[in-house]
């Protein structure tokens, strides 16, 4: 059965379509005065977010200091200072050993220093300044132990500052030594050739250009680049031979400067460190201060800001062919 319909409201039947339009317009523009709103509310608050992300930067700045440049311990203690990361100059790992080592030797409860090494190498510059600003050190404040404890890693640049220390202490199954040079790079030759690629490489000097990967290399070229790697890894062995002295016990075995990693048994074994051990045990049993205070120096909060949001440019730009610890 057929139902009839319900009756249409009056104010139905006599509403004009200009009125449904006009309401339509009107909701828009409601609509759109709300979402300006809201873009300005938005807007503020951004606004107010990066005023206070820079008066935190501003105040971490002008307040920052190196945790063990403002410590007034009383009691005596163990310093420990952290070696890490690979050793260059974005992670300026000599200047931060450098300032924590000042900073430990000016408190007179100091009784030890620890270097928590855990670094893969890096530069070989960089890595001769704090072999050779520790041991000078050393040798101004010779009451005060320096000994190096080997984390996951301490290879390459990383053991030859270490071998300037009193004792280097590792677990056993730390990775110990590498005491050699590496220079990798590629040639790509051949690959231009095939493809149709003619290089134009235009130099003043006939080495000039020595190590383009898009050049061929000459004989001479790879005579200069062999002689400066045996220069630089006679340098290295000559320095850890001095900072190891007769604790390393095979100097005379070319394997242990051939550039293999040693484990932290087969270290002590030979002789690159002098036994196991961590922080704890060592500032507890060696040293005898037990109470340790982490003196390696903190970048400020605007530093690391800075670096983070791509402020901090790179001072120099590393070659592929760059010869590395």
């Amino acid at each position: 059965m057929n139902q009839t319909p319900p009756p249409v409201p009056e104010y139905v039947q006599n509403q004009r379509p200009a009125d449904t339009w006009e309401r339509q317009l009107l909701e828009k523009l409601l609509m759109e005065n709300y979402r300006e709103h809201r873009k300005d509310r938005l807007h503020r608050w951004l606004r107010l977010g990066v005023w206070a992300l820079l008066f935190l930067m501003l105040f971490f700045a002008m307040t920052g200091k190196s945790k063990g440049g403002s410590i007034a311990e009383t009691q005596s203690h163990t310093a420990v200072i952290d070696l890490s990361g690979t050793i260059d100059g974005e992670n300026q790992n000599a200047d931060k050993l450098i300032k924590g080592l000042k900073n430990a030797y000016k408190n007179d409860h100091v009784k030890g220093i620890i270097i928590r090494a855990d670094s893969p190498g890096g530069s070989p510059v960089i890595a001769d300044v704090a072999f050779t600003e520790l041991r000078r050190l050393k040798a101004l404040h010779q009451k005060i132990p320096v000994y190096v404890v080997a984390g996951d890693v301490c290879a390459s640049g990383c053991y030859y500052i270490a071998s300037a220390a009193d004792k280097i202490y590792a677990n056993p199954s730390s990775l110990v030594g590498s005491i050699g040079v590496i220079s990798s790079g590629f040639g790509a030759t051949e690959l231009m050739q095939k493809i149709g690629v003619e290089r134009r490489l235009k130099t003043a000097g006939s080495n000039k250009g020595m190590g383009d990967p898009f050049s061929p290399e000459t004989p001479e070229q790879m005579a200069i680049w062999q002689n400066m790697l045996d220069e630089i890894h006679a340098q290295f062995i000559s320095a850890v031979k001095k900072g190891r002295g007769s604790a390393l016990k095979w100097q005379n075995d070319p394997d242990v400067f051939s550039g293999r990693v040693y484990t932290g048994s087969e270290a002590q074994k030979v002789g690159l460190i002098d036994d196991f051990g961590n922080i704890y045990s060592v500032s507890r049993d060696v040293i005898g201060a037990e109470k340790l205070v982490d003196y390696t120096p903190q970048e400020d909060f605007a530093t690391v800001m800075g670096r983070k949001l791509g402020v901090t440019a790179k001072q120099s730009l590393k070659t592929l062919s760059e010869p590395s610890w």
